[in-house]
């Protein structure tokens, strides 16, 4: 292999290698006319200190709702976990991300229907 192929082949590494970290955080807003399932039933592990359970949620996937089951996540002192749910918004059904929540905020959180864990209401 010549010496150009492989520098270019570097360089072609170390680009792409570099905008990876920049296309994962890349978020997708999901808003559909199909209701969530209820929530599944789930088994919550013992307590792990240091972590906190972050409860199973639906997403839509390939054109129908798929269940992503509950998961430990590492705990954020100072702030609060409001997980991932579906909120009603007229005629489509809008899929909200799980995020951290500064403590204290919490209370404005719950009044819109954030951190319960409930996917319809």
């Amino acid at each position: 292999m010549g010496a150009y192929l492989r520098i270019l082949l570097l360089f072609l590494f170390i680009i792409l290698g570099a905008s990876a970290p920049a296309i994962a955080r890349v978020n997708v807003d999901v808003d559909i006319g199909v209701a969530p399932p209820f929530p599944q039933v789930e088994v919550i592990p013992e307590p792990r200190v240091g972590y906190i359970w972050a409860p199973g949620y639906w997403v839509w996937e390939d054109g129908r709702h798929v269940w992503m089951g509950g998961r430990w996540m590492e705990a954020r002192p100072g702030y609060g976990y409001a997980p991932e749910h579906w909120e009603h918004r007229g005629e489509k059904w809008h899929f909200a991300r799980g995020e951290w929540k500064q403590k204290g905020h919490e209370e404005e959180h719950e009044e819109h229907g954030h951190g319960h864990g409930h996917d319809r209401d």
